[in-house]
């Protein structure tokens, strides 16, 4: 216990210990996450729970221990942890340092836009795109015995984020334009190792020339697209007057009052255009992209496990009885949100499927407000701390048998009921979601939209591995961590088999 205590001022000026500076380097040319999650997990048996690697001036501390994470994001180091690094604070909530206008774009997502009464307003949303997606897959399978679901999961999903953040259906032409342009900027991002690593602008210009002009070209073309539907909804509200409709995104940022720090311009407290194009361009990102990789880990694994898949179904029919003939055709047609909320092992196949595969390998950085000692170990001001999520999903000290896929492990001592404190409050065991004051504050909309797909997918259809496949979980970097060879699956309609 009191070698995890959190002292504010260092008595030894010794670093945590770590490989050397030319190894450290060579982690910049590292292209696969796979290797990557390896190389960190290596040096986490050989150093201990808290390394550092050092890459140029910077310092990048990496912690492995679940009790340790805990300590510094939720207890005493709170506030001393909560900051972003200067490097890459390119204006979005998850990027921006901690103060007054982070507070504010982070209080207007969580509390305003997100609140519960919000969220429920986009069920129809969420209807139309899990009938868009249910069309598309039996499309497929009809035409060609297989379904790749990868591409119909991810343009449902930025579909669902689109009509959120914009308050209304985008066509699709324009979704897949949008798509085109962010697949290609989180794959560079990727490239440029922006998450973990967070070296200087300096450095990443030097090492990925070609690739920093693609970047930004890419950005150019992604303003475009979304200041249009920016001028749009704003256009359309002037048309529209005070007409009672849902409240989207924007229409909460165009509203925002952000508070204005000393020695700088902030539009009399209104957002820029600028602004909004940032805050919009990460909602989509986050909101899109996590929920489609972590929907597809969870259907590769229920396909891989067909006992799993088959006691999830029990479970819904026990609640909701056999599905209709077809979804979205009658108010009764889809599982609702208050419906999901009967299905316990429900939360628990999600809850699992973000343990095993957490979107991230390594939470967002952190940075050190002040100097502080750790553990026995001196931590400078400014230097970077990045949690290993990976690492504390798999801990066979936490976990019984970590790397398998066992929903069951989170009802407690045989129970009927899943209660898992996935935010962290009282203890980290997994932090798909990040923790402390830096927690997703998209993370309730992401666990719904997770059960909604993940439940009615498995109502309507039964998933299995078609003749001469396997499903393969090797894991790649995009933005998220994502399935190598994408989930290739056969689906067979519920309803044409109990009819039968």
């Amino acid at each position: 216990m009191c070698g995890f205590l959190l002292c504010r001022r260092a008595n030894k000026k010794l670093l945590p210990p770590g490989p050397s500076f030319f190894f450290s380097h060579l982690l910049l040319l590292t292209n696969s996450l796979p290797n990557l999650q390896f190389i960190l997990s290596g040096l986490k048996s050989k150093y201990g729970p808290i390394v550092t690697l050092k890459i140029g001036s910077h310092l990048s501390v990496f912690v492995g221990s679940y009790s340790l994470s805990y300590q510094l994001l939720t207890q005493k180091g709170g506030t001393t942890f909560s900051n972003r690094p200067k490097t890459w604070r390119i204006g979005g909530i998850s990027s921006a340092s901690y103060g007054p206008v982070w507070k504010a774009y982070r209080h207007n997502l969580g509390s305003n836009f997100l609140h519960p009464s919000n969220v429920k307003s986009y069920s129809c949303a969420r209807k139309r795109v899990l009938g868009f997606m249910i069309d598309r897959l039996q499309k497929q399978q009809e035409a060609v015995g297989i379904v790749k679901v990868v591409d119909d999961i991810e343009l449902a999903m930025l579909r669902l984020s689109l009509f959120m953040c914009f308050g209304e259906e985008v066509d699709e032409s324009r979704v897949n334009e949008i798509k085109s342009v962010q697949d290609g900027l989180l794959a560079l991002a990727g490239t440029m190792r922006f998450n973990v690593f967070l070296v200087s602008r300096w450095l990443v210009k030097t090492f990925f020339r070609n690739t920093w002009k693609k970047f930004n070209h890419l950005r150019i073309e992604q303003k475009q697209l979304l200041v249009s539907l920016i001028e749009s909804r704003i256009e359309g509200d002037r048309q529209e007057g005070g007409r009672e409709k849902m409240v989207a995104y924007i229409d909460t940022l165009v509203k925002l009052q952000v508070p204005e720090e000393e020695g700088t311009n902030r539009n009399g407290g209104k957002l820029t255009q600028k602004e909004m194009v940032t805050l919009c361009s990460e909602f989509l990102v986050v909101a899109s992209e996590t929920t489609s990789s972590a929907l597809q880990w969870i259907m590769a694994n229920l396909v891989k496990h067909p006992s799993i898949q088959q006691k999830l179904y029990d479970e819904i029919v026990a609640v909701m009885g056999p599905p209709p003939p077809q979804p979205g055709v009658e108010s009764k047609s889809v599982l609702s949100e208050e419906t999901l909320q009967k299905i316990p092992y429900l939360r628990a196949v999600v809850l699992e499927g973000l343990r095993r595969h957490p979107p991230a390998h390594v939470a967002l950085p952190h940075s050190v407000n002040e100097e502080v000692e750790l553990q026995g170990y001196m931590i400078p001001k400014g230097a970077t701390i990045n949690f290993m999520i990976a690492e504390m999903g798999w801990d066979p000290e936490v976990w019984d048998e970590p790397l398998e896929f066992k929903p069951e492990r989170f009802f407690q001592n045989g129970g009927s009921g899943c209660v898992f404190d996935i935010g962290g409050s009282k203890g980290i065991k997994m932090m798909p979601f990040g923790a402390g004051r830096r927690i997703c504050p998209g993370a309730d909309l992401a666990l719904l939209h997770l059960e909604y797909f993940v439940a009615n997918l498995i109502w309507y259809f039964e998933w299995s591995v078609p003749d001469g496949y396997h499903v393969d979980l090797k894991e790649k970097v995009k933005f998220t961590v994502v399935m190598k060879n994408p989930l290739q699956t056969k689906i067979s309609s519920r309803t044409k088999m109990i009819m039968n």
